[in-house]
């Protein structure tokens, strides 16, 4: 008998059993692969941020630096997990092999809350995008209706086959990065460092508001796991998993920081905060154009290319967590189920009919930035519970690697706790502040009436739960 412990003895025999699924299934390469992460990485998240943080201020620099340091330690703890695991699920297969079914349920719900509000927080910054060419006067109820277009277009490419739906992520991802590019670069030449002053116009300390900021910024960063959630779709997901992970972070991470500092740097603060520049990018491209819309149009085209990838990726998300955890019973069966087009269609169309749900209540009881950092901030906290399990999981493994493995594993922790921890709107009223808390709160209750509804099926795992 070896000398492993009953959950590491789990742990091989969960990687076994999913490692190898049918070879047809196995559509995305690396290439493909890296797109799923930077297409779900770089959706619309980057393109408000700056709408979103103007109530902050440029010192939100400072909080997408510390905010990168730590999606960098969470890429690089689930490349080293997704090598020791290379199964279907990412954090939910981490949490279960780790903890037992009854932890490994309550992160494949947290995550798949993730998912699907997240698409409805996605979903309701691209139409900021959209509303440039159409409903410019931002008509609640046909701001609606463009939302629910770009959450059910997506699911019904994610419906045809994976194969589809990687050729659309792809290209996307090349679309979007050429506006971030341009910022990154020729948009550091246009900066004017008068309006990086005052650094903090949120009324609260400097400590307080890098905490405000860094959770809202957390949101750009969701998808670093999304190759190892998706690792029965990757070819050799022992090498490309990890390899797409780390490489689709970094280039995120570089854009990222050269065009915050960048539209920061062109645009006022000030009138980075009105609801009429909610496009934050499209108005610093057209004050580096001198004027006019032409400019902006063209951002304001790509972005809603890239924010359509990044729905595209997401949906497909929604549905592999839930297909991953069905297949242990840990799910509704129902979940388990592959379509003749080879895709977990239930949770595809669930996934959408809930963001769909999501989305229309935040707009009943907000508009503009509020909607979007609520879903925003949800999704963050319900993103946060897997990855500091994720994390634990690591540090339970810990004899596996070496201090630079504890290293990055403390740190994606910490990581965790300080953005649930600062998950909070801004706002007198407390139904505000504490939206995301409470929209969390109520998701993730529902899930104890599911879990103890098909408990009695739970597979025999050797759980230590």
């Amino acid at each position: 008998m070896s000398g492993r412990t009953r959950t590491e003895r789990l742990a091989s025999m969960t990687q076994l059993d999913k490692a190898a699924p049918a070879a047809e299934t196995r559509s995305l390469g690396l290439p493909q692969a890296t797109a799923l992460i930077l297409g779900t990485i770089i959706g619309v998240g980057i393109f408000n941020l700056p709408y979103s943080l103007a109530s902050i201020g440029p010192i939100s620099i400072v909080a997408m630096v510390l905010t990168t340091v730590g999606a960098l330690a969470l890429a690089l703890l689930f490349a080293r997990l997704s090598k020791r695991m290379p199964a279907d699920g990412g954090p939910y297969a981490y949490a279960r092999a780790a903890f037992g079914d009854g932890v490994g349920f309550a992160n494949a719900w947290s995550y798949w809350i993730t998912a699907w509000a997240g698409n409805a927080a996605i979903v309701t910054g691209w139409v900021f995008y959209v509303e440039n060419f159409v409903n410019s006067d931002g008509i609640v109820g046909w701001s609606i209706v463009i939302a629910l277009v770009g959450i059910w277009i997506p699911a019904l490419i994610n419906l045809t086959g994976v194969k589809n739906m990687g050729f659309v992520q792809f290209w996307s991802t090349v679309v979007k990065f050429i506006p971030l590019l341009i910022m990154s670069t020729v948009g550091l030449f246009f900066i004017s460092t008068a309006n990086f002053s005052p650094a903090n116009v949120s009324g609260e300390t400097n400590l307080q508001a890098i905490g405000s900021a860094m959770a809202i910024c957390l949101f750009s960063y969701l998808g670093v796991e999304c190759a190892a959630v998706a690792a029965a779709k990757v070819r050799d997901p022992g090498k490309n998993v990890p390899k797409a992970t780390v490489i689709g972070t970094l280039g995120a991470a570089v854009v990222y920081l050269l065009s915050m500092v960048a539209v920061f740097g062109i645009v006022p603060t000030s009138v980075l905060a009105e609801d009429a520049n909610k496009a934050s990018y499209s108005v610093a491209f057209n004050t580096m154009a001198g004027g006019g819309d032409w400019a902006g149009d063209l951002v304001a085209l790509a972005v809603i290319i890239s924010g359509f990838g990044a729905l595209n990726g997401w949906t497909m998300i929604c549905a592999e967590m839930p297909l991953a955890a069905a297949k242990d019973g840990l799910f509704p069966k129902l979940f388990g189920r592959i379509s003749k087009r080879g895709v977990p269609a239930a949770g595809i169309i669930a996934s959408s009919v809930l963001a769909s749900v999501a989305m229309v209540v935040s707009y009943a009881g907000a508009s503009g930035a509020t909607v979007f950092n609520t879903l925003v901030l949800m999704s963050g906290i319900t993103a946060a519970v897997p990855y500091a399990f994720s994390a634990m999981a690591k540090l339970k493994w810990h004899r596996e690697g070496g201090a630079g493995d504890l290293i990055i594993a403390v740190l994606a922790l910490v990581f965790s706790i300080l953005f649930i921890w600062y998950s909070r709107n801004s706002g007198d009223e407390w139904f505000v502040v504490w939206g995301p808390f409470l929209m969390a709160g109520a998701a993730g209750l529902i899930g104890i009436p599911v879990y103890l509804s098909i408990r009695k099926g739970i597979k025999e795992s050797g759980s230590t739960a």
